[in-house]
């Protein structure tokens, strides 16, 4: 089993991206979820935090390649499926754990959750696209 180190990267790229697109989004649902303000929001681009995302999504990546290769057919429903069962079985149950003793809104495990769905899922389809 070779991994495709194209898509690993190129999969890293649009998850990173997509969590702009996710922000977006959901960003003020997000901060009010965490009793945030405007006047909490960082003034400056968060370099450190954006630096330390692309690198967590790069091994996640590497991880699901991994995983779309050991199972033999690489492709884009085997992707979305890998992902999925990735954020089901590997996210969500420490983000519900760690968030439950943290006293965190469900509303934020549910937004913080679904970003890393998101990530997958994206990574799982740009994998698989690659073959």
């Amino acid at each position: 089993m070779t991994v495709n180190y194209l898509a690993v990267l190129v999969a890293a790229v649009a998850s990173w991206i997509m969590g702009f697109a996710w922000n977006g989004v959901v960003g003020k649902q997000w901060m009010g979820a965490l009793g945030w303000t405007e006047a909490d929001r960082p003034k400056s681009v968060p370099v450190g935090p954006l630096t330390t995302t692309f690198i967590a999504e790069l091994v996640m990546a590497v991880l699901v390649a991994g995983l779309i290769g050991h199972f033999g057919q690489v492709g884009v429903r085997n992707g979305i499926i890998i992902g999925a069962s990735c954020w089901l079985a590997f996210v969500v149950p420490p983000t519900v754990v760690n968030y439950a003793f943290q006293k965190r809104p469900v509303k934020l495990t549910i937004i913080d959750s679904g970003h890393w769905l998101a990530v997958l899922l994206v990574q799982g389809t740009v994998i698989g696209l690659f073959g």
